[in-house]
Formats: C-alpha cells, sequence, structure tokens
C-alpha cells in the first residue's frame, strides 16, 4: 500500500505488479484498505484522483485517446480565455462510455468524430506535451485546430472559434497542409480558409488550396446549435 500513488487510478492488472491477485484486491476493496472507483478499477481511500493520471489510465484502455480541439490549443498556449472550469474535450477512435468515476471526478466530454480519412499516419499530428505526463497525447496546435472547427456550432461559438482562430499564426503549414489533405469534412476547410483569409494568416495559401479541392463550388450553409448561420464558399 506504500508503494501506491493516493492521486493515480490503478486497474487489476497494474495490481498485479504489486503482488496482487484479482481476488485480493477485491477482498482489500470490501475491507476499506482499497476504493473501487468501478469495473476493474481503484484508487487508494481518500487520494484524490489527478487529472492528467487519469486520463493515461484511461489511454491504456481506449485506442487513439488523446486531448484535442479548443483543450489541445489552450495546454499548447493557444488560447482566448481561461474559463474557471476548463472542460477537457477527449477525442477516441472508437465509441466507449467513460467511466462514471472519471465524468465525476473532471469537467470532460468525449467523443470519436471522425475528421479525417485512413490514409493518415495514426498519430499523425499528436503528442504528449513536453514537460507533462508522457502517456498523455495531445493534439497539436494544427489538428486541435481542425478538431475545433468541426466542432463549431456543435461544442463550440462560432464567436470564439474566430478569436482562437486569430492566435494560430505560428502553425507549421507542412503539417497542416498534410493534416488537410487527408480531411474529409467540408465545413472544416472551409472555415480554415475563412479564418486565415479573414485575419490575413501565414497559412491561409494552404487552406485555399484544400478548400479548392473538397467539395463542391455551392456554399456550404448550416445553422449552428446558438442559431447562426454558417455560409462558406469554396
Amino acid at each position: 500500500m506504500n508503494q501506491l500513488d493516493w492521486d493515480a487510478p490503478y486497474s487489476t492488472q497494474d495490481l498485479v505488479a504489486f503482488g496482487l491477485r484479482a481476488t485480493q484486491a477485491a477482498y482489500l476493496a470490501e475491507s476499506g484498505w482499497l476504493k473501487r472507483l468501478g469495473r476493474g478499477a481503484y484508487q487508494v481511500p481518500n487520494g484524490r484522483l489527478d487529472r492528467d493520471k487519469s486520463i493515461a489510465f484511461l489511454s491504456g484502455k481506449i485506442a487513439g485517446l488523446h486531448v484535442g480541439g479548443k483543450t489541445a490549443l489552450g495546454w499548447r498556449g493557444v488560447r482566448h480565455n481561461l474559463a474557471q472550469e476548463e472542460r477537457v474535450l477527449l477525442w477516441g477512435d472508437k465509441s466507449v462510455q467513460i467511466p462514471d468515476w472519471f465524468t465525476q471526478s473532471f469537467n470532460a466530454a468525449y467523443q470519436t468524430t471522425k475528421i479525417f480519412d485512413e490514409k493518415l499516419p495514426i498519430g499523425y499530428g499528436i503528442a504528449p506535451l513536453p514537460a507533462g505526463h508522457q502517456a498523455v497525447m495531445v493534439s497539436t496546435p494544427e489538428r486541435a485546430l481542425l478538431e475545433l472547427f468541426s466542432d463549431t456550432g456543435k461544442l463550440q461559438s462560432l464567436e470564439e472559434t474566430m478569436k482562437v482562430a486569430e492566435g494560430t499564426r505560428n502553425l507549421r503549414q507542412d503539417v497542416l497542409g498534410t493534416l488537410l489533405t487527408h480531411t474529409t469534412r467540408v465545413k472544416i476547410v472551409r472555415l480554415a480558409k475563412a479564418f486565415a483569409e479573414e485575419f490575413e494568416l501565414p497559412w491561409a495559401d494552404v487552406a485555399r488550396k484544400h478548400s479548392e479541392r473538397l467539395g463542391s463550388a455551392a456554399r456550404w450553409i448550416a445553422v449552428t446549435r446558438d442559431k447562426q448561420t454558417l455560409s462558406l464558399k469554396k
């Protein structure tokens, strides 16, 4: 027990490494020496779960799990403002139910929206923060911006997307170009072009190229959740 972190969740398999069989872990939970978080998940009683250690725990169970969109941009220093209780936006490859113990401890949302084709190399545009937990994958600014565009009108207001996009002057154009090459959503490429031109961003030519590539010549029109109309030309 002295070897366990008070702020980390442990799976049954993790506890085996400490010499505990599954039946022993269950007995310790019944006896109050361990706290059962949910199926196959435990922590030290009275411990306070750490966000990054908890995400790392889930990463071992959910393919492609990473911090994305607006959250990833904020963690990488690109943000309009900092919410008092920031929502952690998680992306992954498969549809799963995030455990209740995680959502009860952290303000988080999970989605499996597919915005890239199957030819994009696995894990492209995803990496741990330089000084962060190395098992917590976070979208690079280039990928996170495209994820933000995907969320615009659903989880994200158009107004705040504009304010965040205005601060993305330092994107790596080669990385952004690769991601846009594999982007399958018309809305994303049209928003990229619109904002890049509006704010005269250095990567505007890259965005224009891929806006021309994807979709018909007709305007892309949609109504957002807050009743704003998106009308985006090629």
